[in-house]
């Protein structure tokens, strides 16, 4: 199991009300995404543990990109991989925020 932490600058969501959401679930191929506040409104913590290692690198670029795509800051994810694709990863970010965020119907 690899594990590591990025705090990536983002600005805030524009909703005052934010509620911790689970998104996915960790089988063969997929991951599971929590997300909660995060006391720094400018910053948005992603930690990620992933069982397979040596792909830090583009772990970091989807990462980024979600950051820069996002207005997470405030946010805090805990992803919990099972060896789900950039893809996969980038989607559900994607739909961990727009649930945490009240966007998803």
């Amino acid at each position: 199991m690899e594990k590591f932490t990025l705090a990536l600058p983002s600005s805030s969501p524009p909703l005052e009300v934010i509620r911790s959401t689970i998104c996915g679930v960790v089988s063969s191929g997929n991951l599971e995404i929590l997300v909660e506040s995060n006391p720094k409104s400018d910053v948005c913590t992603l930690v990620v543990n992933t069982s397979a290692h040596g792909f830090r690198e583009i772990w970091e670029a989807v990462l980024h990109d979600f950051a820069l795509r996002h207005p997470a800051g405030g946010l805090g994810f805990t992803i919990n991989d099972a060896g789900a694709t950039p893809a996969v990863v980038s989607l559900r970010l994607d739909q961990a925020f727009e649930i945490c965020c009240g966007e998803a119907k």
